[in-house]
């Protein structure tokens, strides 16, 4: 359907995001596109349907080379339609014109043919009730649900996605991701740049991490979230599953910690009540116990969730003297020791940098 040979993409700064890029997308593929930022995913996009010209290479599509001059990128572009992260609707219109226009203008529809198709599509996002509201009448996920409308009244034959949940709030995010999901399992093929690893290992069946001006590593995704083969795939995935923290001493930055935590579960989807009883747990563990009580604390504090298992885990070693942290003052985390969905162990270990003590705990979710 789409093949990329060779593509070189060089701004007018001498930065280069994408160099010698190559890839096949065919017919009914539905492929993430990850990796950290400034590494040219969106620009990878953008290349494709030409809204960024490259600097050299080849784009081809169903036979035909839209680098190429006296390429039609008209006729090209009614093939593929683009959804950005900041929606890019019409504000002077209302939710219905927004649909019905470019099929009017673009694709030569009567109005009524356009308002049909309209309605038909508002149904499917769940959004017939708005159509003579105006965009800011509505919630960011209501809004990013109608741009999607809009582009497959196109009927295009591959829709991009460039980032379509980064500009919404944690609550809009499953919204809009379940309709992408439906899409996916309609047949329709897509390329989504993303960065919430757990819409991407569900809803794609190909994922490319992107890095070092091209696509770094490219697997299905179990391999790329599970098994990567290369290092710096493997430091980017380890980061978004893990957080580590150093303290020694009573003055470490809690406000700091929980606000990286509040990040973290808003990428993995963890609810905010899992990550409350994680930070009273370090809090309680480490700066109210360990660190008040010893001379010269050190304490090494990792965070991990697994998606699979769908269990967030604290564990904690220090140096010095064992303490029996359960015998604490804490009313409330005497009640969070005892809530059957929290587990908790303690051991020794033989680590040769004298953190010799370790704490385990983990946090299950069930539903009221």
């Amino acid at each position: 359907m789409i093949e990329i040979k060779h593509l070189r993409k060089e701004f007018d700064d001498n930065t280069v995001p994408l160099n010698d890029v190559n890839l096949v997308i065919n017919r009914g593929d539905v492929i993430a596109v990850i990796g950290p930022s400034g590494t040219g995913k969106s620009t990878l996009l953008r290349c494709i349907n030409m809204l960024t010209e490259p600097t050299s290479g080849n784009i081809i599509v169903d036979g035909e080379d839209i680098t190429e001059r006296g390429c039609n990128l008209n006729e090209v572009r009614k093939k593929m339609g683009m959804v950005f992260q900041s929606f890019n609707l019409f504000g002077h219109l209302t939710v219905i014109e927004n649909i019905m226009n470019p099929q009017i203008t673009l694709l030569g529809k009567s109005r009524q043919e356009a308002y049909d198709r309209a309605m038909e599509l508002l149904s499917s996002v769940g959004l017939s009730s708005k159509v003579f509201n105006y965009p800011d009448e509505l919630s960011g996920g209501q809004q990013q649900r109608i741009a999607i409308a809009r582009t497959l009244a196109m009927d295009p034959e591959i829709i991009l996605f460039d980032e379509p949940t980064s500009a919404l709030d944690p609550s809009m995010i499953g919204e809009v991701q379940s309709v992408i999901k439906l899409l996916a399992k309609s047949g329709r093929t897509m390329m989504i740049v993303t960065h919430e690893m757990d819409f991407a290992r569900k809803v794609a069946n190909r994922v490319l991490f992107m890095d070092e001006g091209g696509i770094y590593e490219e697997g299905t995704p179990k391999e790329i979230f599970e098994h990567p083969k290369r290092e710096k795939t493997r430091r980017f995935i380890q980061r978004l599953s893990s957080l580590s923290y150093r303290i020694q001493g009573i003055d470490f930055d809690i406000e700091a910690m929980n606000e990286e935590l509040q990040g973290y579960g808003e990428k993995l989807l963890i609810e905010s009540e899992r990550l409350s009883k994680l930070s009273l747990a370090i809090e309680e563990i480490c700066i109210n116990t360990i660190a008040d009580y010893s001379e010269n604390p050190d304490i090494i504090v990792k965070v991990e969730y697994s998606e699979k298992k769908d269990i967030l885990s604290l564990i904690i070693t220090y140096k010095g003297p064992y303490f029996d942290v359960r015998d604490t003052d804490s009313e409330l985390f005497k009640e969070l020791l005892s809530e059957p969905t929290t587990s908790y162990s303690e051991k020794t270990v033989d680590d040769p940098d004298g953190f010799v003590n370790r704490i385990d705990m983990s946090f299950k979710w069930v539903e009221e």
